[in-house]
């Protein structure tokens, strides 16, 4: 006889669900043939009794226990077949999470009894293991939603056309700060203090993106695997936060860190990983899902199904196609809004979400539910538009609403500064918006999430430090990571004490933040960019949970303040100039009085031509653009020398006042009248405006 009064309680809604009476438990499994509810204490480390749940109702599985309560530490057995080759793996030696689980307590310790199989038999994931997982894996903890004051929590609800995003980890962004203390750096209640927030404010940012935050397999450093996981790409729970981000294990720490971020006019977007979960492959552990329903939750081969289809690089593609696999991610992402107050997600790998049939479609049924759900059509919602699976290269593919990675922009704006031919062209589209990728279905022009540098890849210091990847240090020998940087090191290679090749990187930098900020798009920071911070050569430190991630705030020079507040000055420009409130994209044609709504010129004064535009060696261009009884005339020079350019005398000879200068030598030359000459310097954007 247990503890608790037992009836069989309600199919919905799933996972634990306390109402100050009892605890309502539903757990779905389509395959199960029996399924076990474990009670542990507080600390998880003892299990004190177990239930069986009889009552299934439409593969939901559900018990209510009167006299339970929020805190009640859980876990589930779950009994059927272990035939691999028929897609099941159920093995009731196993304790596994609940999927809707918002709350862990205890750690994972890389166990072979946190395997479905005998890791020491030769028939691999084919055998049967025995050993209790229980000891070695963390559990559920029943959480009461309300207890959590929001107060006057108001979100800031910026619209696209005028966020600025800033991606940042979580962890690495206050570790090292001065200031925190050591028990809160590197967590929710250090990224809440003022001196963080405070940054963020003055920068001007309005959204901060984190990467994940999920629950997620952070020790992979034991047998089999090379490093820890640092960027936490291999979530385990949708609904449970990082335990290591959290001081006292506490989830209403993050809801602080929203309410702060909110009252200082600053949204949080979460980086979400619904594509795959850290149990991998058929050789990963069994942890929660594959020991729940493998063959529902997880996409099999259909010729082998022992093994799983793939899209994602990461052992098995999540199952959205079923229909209650689907309504778990759309719980998670409605819980996450409604309960924890965020206000978007970008979508790691989108395109395996959305895959009918392993096929990418528009139809499918994630892209349906997320278009008529009430909750989400009011949050930001972006998209990584590519996956390593067949037609995977979605950008452009998203409907109207979402919001997507532009890499066209990131491959074209790097390859113009750095001096490459034949860019020109393309740059110009990707500066107006990229409209030739997201010009359809009545997208917005802030559809092009325009970035440079994101956490995969180099930084901008590095760009301009390093020709090549240095990932040694990575465990791989350097065969990690990408090749195609479009970096140039300025004429060193990594640190140097040259101090007019220091100088040259500066200059490259600031002047492709000044084009990262005048694009037309929704622009996208990396924490650290605006610091000038390195990665020392490594463009793919997931697995560097250390200097070569954390940012070094004792470290910054009076050379990187002075970067920063030249990224707080374009960020406050963009904010509050006119012409980048626009939402639809420009057509080029006249608007009113000959005036076209954006013209192109060259250093001549006249409007490009075809010449100028097949021109493979030209590195030069502007674009001036009409907007509320102004014109602004932006020059991009990426010649590695001076050019003389002519303003053009736009509605007669009018003075053109300066606004932005990346190159800062024309402190006392603010005003050029029109058709008069300027010698723009060489690796340099200039912004001027002009009254109609």
């Amino acid at each position: 006889m247990g503890k608790f009064n037992v009836s069989e309680g309600k199919a919905y809604p799933l996972g634990a669900v306390p109402d100050g009476q009892g605890v309502n438990f539903a757990l779905f499994s389509a395959h199960a043939e029996k399924v076990e509810l474990c009670l542990f204490d507080e600390s998880g480390s003892q299990e004190l009794e177990h239930y069986e749940i009889t009552e299934n109702d439409n593969n939901i599985w559900h018990i209510y226990l009167e006299g339970a309560q929020a805190g009640q530490v859980y876990g589930y057995r779950v009994y059927g077949p272990y035939k691999p080759q028929e897609g099941l793996r159920f093995n009731p030696y196993k304790l596994l999470l609940d999927p809707y689980g918002k709350k862990l307590v205890g750690k994972l310790i890389w166990h072979k009894a946190i395997f479905g199989y005998d890791t020491d038999s030769p028939e691999k994931d084919l055998s049967f293991s025995t050993l209790d997982s229980a000891p070695y894996v963390p559990k559920s903890v029943v959480v009461d939603d309300n207890d959590f004051d929001w107060k006057d929590d108001k979100a800031p609800c910026y619209p696209m056309t005028q966020s600025v995003i800033y991606e940042t980890h979580l962890r690495g962004y206050t570790k090292l700060h001065p200031q925190i203390s050591d028990p809160e750096r590197g967590r929710c209640n250090g990224f809440a203090k003022d001196v963080i927030v405070n940054h963020l404010q003055n920068l001007g940012i309005t959204a901060v993106e984190f990467l994940p935050v999920h629950a997620f397999l952070g020790n992979r450093h034991k047998k089999g695997y090379i490093k820890d996981n640092y960027w936490g790409y291999e979530s385990f729970s949708f609904f449970a936060p990082e335990q290591h981000y959290l001081v006292h294990n506490d989830i209403n720490e993050f809801k602080h860190l929203v309410k702060k971020l909110h009252s200082r006019g600053i949204e949080v977007l979460l980086d979400v990983v619904y594509n795959h979960t850290g149990e991998g492959n058929q050789l990963g552990p069994t942890l929660c899902y594959r020991g729940i329903d493998n063959s529902s939750y997880y996409i099999l081969n259909p010729d082998d199904k022992r093994y799983y289809y793939d899209s994602t690089g990461c052992g098995a593609s999540f199952n959205l196609q079923n229909r209650q696999v689907l309504a778990l991610v759309m719980d998670s992402l409605r819980y996450w809004v409604e309960k924890m107050h965020v206000d978007g997600f970008r979508f790691d790998l989108a395109p395996t979400l959305s895959r009918i049939d392993c096929c990418f479609s528009q139809k499918s049924g994630f892209l349906y539910a997320v278009a008529q759900d009430k909750v989400l059509q009011n949050v930001k919602l972006i998209a990584e538009p590519w996956d390593i699976g067949c037609d995977g290269y979605q950008v452009g593919a998203f409907p109207p609403g979402w919001s997507e990675w532009n890499d066209k922009y990131r491959d074209v704006t790097r390859r113009f500064w750095k001096g490459d031919a034949n860019q020109t062209a393309e740059f110009a589209s990707r500066l107006a918006g990229s409209s030739d990728i997201f010009n359809h279905n009545n997208r917005d022009i802030c559809s092009s999430i325009n970035f440079i540098t994101a956490h995969d890849g180099f930084n901008l210091y590095d760009l301009v430090s390093y020709n090549g990847k240095h990932n040694m240090s990575n465990g791989e020998n350097n065969r990690d990571g990408t090749n195609s940087n479009w970096s140039w090191n300025s004429g060193a290679e990594g640190e140097t004490e040259n101090k007019q090749i220091i100088e040259n990187r500066f200059t490259r930098m600031k002047a492709m933040l000044s084009s990262l900020f005048l694009s037309f798009g929704t622009p996208m920071l990396v924490a650290g960019d605006e610091f000038a911070q390195s990665q020392y050569g490594n463009n793919n430190p997931y697995c560097q949970d250390n200097i070569i991630t954390w940012i070094a705030w004792e470290a910054l020079s009076s050379k990187n303040l002075e970067l920063a507040k030249f990224v707080k000055k374009l960020i406050k420009f963009r904010r509050e100039c006119p012409m980048f409130k626009r939402r639809h994209f420009f057509s080029g044609k006249f608007i009113k009085d000959n005036i076209k709504d954006i013209t192109w010129y060259n250093e001549r004064g006249t409007e490009m031509n075809t010449g100028d535009w097949q021109d493979v060696n030209r590195r030069s261009l502007a674009y001036c653009v009409y907007a509320d009884d102004k014109f602004y005339m932006c020059i991009f020079n990426a010649n590695f020398c001076n050019i003389d350019w002519k303003l053009p005398s736009i509605g007669g000879r009018k003075v053109w006042n300066l606004l932005v200068d990346s190159s800062a030598k024309f402190e006392n030359e603010k005003k050029v009248v029109g058709g008069g000459l300027i010698n723009v310097p060489a690796w340099c954007v200039l912004l001027f405006e002009v009254r109609n």
